[in-house]
């Protein structure tokens, strides 16, 4: 096994009185992408905020290297500039010279190269998304974080998301995603963590986890039980 990326040491998010995580405790290594899958309200978003570092902890510790890390979220926001501007934005705020070989490469990459002209804000969801993941590959990020990636978008563009996550999975990124899709969860996660109530119930390897998960509430959960 590869060894560990990140640690998270008994990680508690609270918000007023609300409890967001509640003592997670996780170790993930690099290599294939881990799935957060879990009921609307789990918490995954906070958890992917928290790795990230833009959620203040309320107790506990996430232990990682000085890895450089990436977030895109499940609505990007598109800059007023074209395409290729947005990405050379991401390149300077990453300390990279934002070369039109640099630029180019990156689109490339999302292919969104014929599209290097067009206002960003005038490109489809599935386009939006694939720019914002070639932002983020702007600073070679050695765990990106992705916030449900494909939600509302149609199968094509699900399918090219999908084939970039495994692409840029193969080129040694660590990507931690979450989704509401537990199919996509099937094809690309190497292992699956399971919130429910804000707590970590189950971690495991993805085809273990669907074939046999050792809790009741992971058990209702992929029975499409209502889960509170």
């Amino acid at each position: 096994m590869p060894p560990p990326l990140l640690r998270l040491k008994d990680v508690i998010v609270r918000v007023g009185e609300t409890t967001i995580l509640d003592g997670i405790s996780l170790t993930l290594h690099a290599g294939a992408p881990t799935a957060v899958i879990g009921p609307n309200g789990s918490g995954k978003t906070t958890l992917l905020r928290s790795i990230m570092g833009l959620v203040e902890l309320s107790s506990g510790q996430i232990e990682r290297d000085d890895t450089s890390s990436a977030i895109v979220f499940q609505k990007p926001v598109m800059l007023r500039r074209s395409v290729a501007g947005n990405v050379a934005f991401a390149l300077t705020a990453a300390g990279r010279t934002p070369t039109s070989a640099t630029v180019s490469a990156l689109l490339d990459q999302v292919y969104l190269t014929d599209l290097r002209d067009r206002p960003a804000r005038k490109l489809s969801g599935g386009e939006q998304q694939r720019l914002a993941i070639a932002r983020a590959l702007a600073c070679h990020p050695r765990l990106l974080l992705l916030d449900e990636a494909t939600v509302s978008l149609d199968p094509a563009q699900t399918k090219i998301i999908e084939d970039l996550i495994e692409t840029i999975a193969a080129s040694g990124t660590k990507i931690i995603m979450a989704t509401h899709e537990l199919g996509q969860a099937r094809r690309l996660a190497g292992d699956i963590v399971f919130l429910a109530k804000g707590r970590a119930v189950e971690h495991a390897p993805t085809r273990s986890f669907f074939m046999s998960p050792t809790t009741e509430a992971a058990r209702r959960f992929l029975a499409g039980d209502l889960i509170l």
